[in-house]
């Protein structure tokens, strides 16, 4: 049996799914990883820093204006589409069968592809607040502002993103952790399972059926049910939501 028709039937036989996924969900957008040969890591040796640097939360606070240029440069997708992941993970969630989509991108496409229930760990680059008043602005407003955005009453407008340094938000992990400890079937996509505490949810899980879908290896292949090593759009794209 090919490993699609195994996933088939896994997804046919379970009722409870949860997705947590990582950057590569997005590649098939357009969308930049971090580790690959042609991610993110590597195209910033432009700049002279490391990338853990140039979005720390430290980093935000002595360097404002120049986080903001790498951020709006590198980060930023304005005009990314849904690739068949997000399409068929939303169709899954929609028949009731996938109950929740824990990511750790910050682009917004899973929404955008339909899906409701979306615990986001690093936060959405379409989400931000001034840091005074609190008050609320969309991606539009930091794109267009020169320099670092600033609220009418004169604060930094921040984007709701989780930097290095910073924590994660406790409520989305708690959620995350009830979503995956319930769950008969927990799928983890386009991620390599390498960056904590995010990758330790997978310890939570108790259900019968692990599957990983990642182009390269995981540590915790040898744990899954089953290893599919293939893009993760080109692989549900073939699934059949019944």
């Amino acid at each position: 049996m090919s490993k699609i028709n195994q996933l088939q039937e896994i997804i046919d036989s379970s009722d409870n799914i949860i997705f947590f996924g990582g950057a590569g969900v997005s590649t098939e957008s357009g969308i930049p990883d971090f580790r690959s040969e042609s991610g993110i890591f590597k195209s910033l040796e432009k700049y002279g820093d490391t990338p853990e640097n140039l979005v720390s939360h430290s980093y935000y606070l002595d360097h404002t204006e120049e986080f903001f240029n790498y951020y709006k440069e590198n980060l930023v997708f304005k005009d990314a589409e849904p690739n068949p992941a997000h399409l068929k993970l939303a169709e899954l969630e929609k028949v009731g069968k996938l109950k929740a989509v824990i990511t750790q991108n910050i682009d917004g496409l899973h929404q955008k592809a339909g899906s409701k229930e979306v615990l986001e760990l690093h936060g959405s680059i379409h989400r931000n607040y001034c840091q005074i008043c609190n008050k609320d602005y969309g991606l539009d407003y930091i794109l267009k502002s020169e320099g670092i955005p600033r609220c009418d009453c004169g604060g930094i407008i921040k984007p709701d993103v989780v930097l290095y340094e910073e924590p994660l938000n406790n409520a989305i992990l708690n959620f995350a952790v009830d979503y995956i400890s319930q769950a008969d079937t927990l799928i983890i996509g386009g991620t390599s399972l390498v960056v904590y505490p995010a990758a330790g949810l997978i310890n939570y899980f108790n259900g019968k059926n692990l599957v990983l879908i990642n182009k390269s290896e995981t540590p915790y292949d040898n744990l899954a049910t089953l290893v599919i090593n293939d893009a993760i759009g080109e692989t549900l794209g073939q699934i059949k939501v019944q």
